[in-house]
């Protein structure tokens, strides 16, 4: 989106799955009800005017003739004729092989995947309350999430926070302990950051029961039994993993170089190895970057954005027959948020956490948001934010969780899914004595 805006009046071809950019940073956000769904997402019609928008996907190049093949979401295949063609197709959740993974856990990549993880949260409390089940009742108020880097640790922390949030009008639960476990195979939590400042996370989820195991690693999942490499098992009402990404499949059938792992490998012009007329950027390529003496950029939106503006000044000039520019950018630094008016930021050497680093990292995220009505929207989310509660809303056709694989999966320890309990369910005149 950012190529096609810099490239403007010039124009160009747009093909995308969704209509929309989704801004993922805010994703997290978007799960704890903090922020709208229609402030993460930019229409692209609305973003780039003089761009042609063709809701599909590219199912392959043909390089040499320079034609793309299309096929729209009408089922409609059409080929697509370009002077230069850029790949922007990012990256998709990295699964490993453990038993149950993509038949019982959920990411948070997607709108669909943070609406569901606060619809599903909202249903086990209300499931939860209702249960006179003692082991269904701690089924449903386990959260277990895989995952200790930025996105995992920022889930857990606005979904704890709404669900905390959510207790004032659970009154039963309010005396219950919720079990949130964050499992992560490497010693540290958040460890591309300085260490005080990842020991200061450490700290701060400690202080707000959550359970770490760090070294550890998931076994399997099989119908909501959650097994950790420590031994640890444990059945959970919401499985959700957050261990990295890969760069999309898609991009082994173009033909292009990649490296070792799946990625376009592109010169510092962002033109592919070997073609003057291929670019690449983002979650998809393996960028080298002359401000970090080479070393290739890390899947953030930072570098992805400076990259598309990068990549459509030397798409103008490659037009005009001017010179090219290599990609230059140093990383402004790292944030995160921890729930309400608290989070860390290491602005390249500043370190700051709690309100300062939660009003820091918010800076930076607003700064990138590309339209100014959604900048407008987002300020005002979180000013809400400030003053009442997240949103309690959830949506009774959501159950069927997004998956990590291609289809779509039910989801863990749904109140419909759970086997009948071993003691016959109280009769309704007896939960009403027993709760009065």
């Amino acid at each position: 989106m950012t190529v096609a805006r810099r490239l403007g009046w010039r124009g160009a071809t747009i093909v995308n799955v969704q209509n929309s950019m989704l801004f993922t940073p805010m994703l997290p956000e978007v799960a704890g009800g903090v922020i709208e769904m229609r402030n993460v997402m930019t229409p692209l019609a609305m973003a780039c005017p003089h761009a042609e928008i063709i809701p599909g996907r590219v199912t392959d190049l043909a390089l040499e003739d320079r034609c793309a093949e299309v096929e729209t979401d009408g089922g409609v295949r059409m080929h697509i004729e370009y002077e230069h063609v850029v790949v922007a197709v990012g990256a998709v959740p990295r699964t490993l092989p453990i038993a149950g993974l993509t038949d019982n856990a959920v990411g948070c990549s997607t709108v669909l995947d943070a609406l569901y993880l606060r619809n599903q949260l909202l249903r086990m409390l209300a499931a939860a309350e209702m249960e006179p089940d003692l082991e269904r009742r701690r089924r449903h108020l386990t959260f277990v999430f895989v995952g200790a880097g930025f996105a995992g640790v920022e889930a857990l922390a606005e979904l704890h926070n709404l669900a905390q949030d959510a207790l004032r009008y659970h009154p039963t639960l309010r005396d219950v302990r919720q079990r949130w476990i964050l499992v992560d195979a490497a010693p540290t939590i958040l460890g591309q950051i300085p260490s005080r400042l990842g020991q200061y996370v450490h700290d701060r989820l400690v202080q707000r029961g959550v359970e770490l195991r760090l070294g550890t690693r998931l076994v399997s999942v099989v119908d909501g039994r959650v097994a950790l490499s420590d031994g640890t098992e444990c059945d959970a009402g919401m499985l959700v993993w957050a261990a990295g990404i890969r760069a999309n499949p898609i991009v082994a059938r173009f033909g292009l170089p990649l490296d070792e792992r799946g990625r376009v490998r592109v010169r510092s012009t962002l033109q592919v190895v070997g073609y003057e007329d291929v670019w690449a950027l983002g979650d998809c390529a393996a960028v080298p970057n002359p401000a970090t003496q080479g070393r290739i950029d890390p899947p953030t939106s930072q570098h992805a954005l400076r990259q598309g503006q990068r990549l459509g000044k030397n798409l103008i000039a490659a037009q005009e027959g001017l010179g090219l520019d290599p990609y230059n950018f140093r990383s402004l630094g790292q944030v995160a948020t921890l729930g309400r008016r608290e989070g860390i930021a290491d602005l390249r050497g500043l370190h700051l956490k709690g309100l300062s680093g939660w009003l820091a990292a918010r800076a930076v995220h607003v700064m990138q948001v590309p339209r100014v009505s959604q900048r407008i929207g987002v300020l005002g989310n979180w000013i809400a934010s400030l003053l009442f509660r997240g949103s309690l809303v959830t949506v009774a056709g959501l159950v069927d969780a997004p998956s990590l694989s291609t289809g779509s999966t039910s989801p863990v320890a749904s109140p419909v899914r759970l086997p009948a309990p071993s003691s016959p369910v109280p009769k309704i005149e007896e939960r009403a004595y027993r709760n009065e």
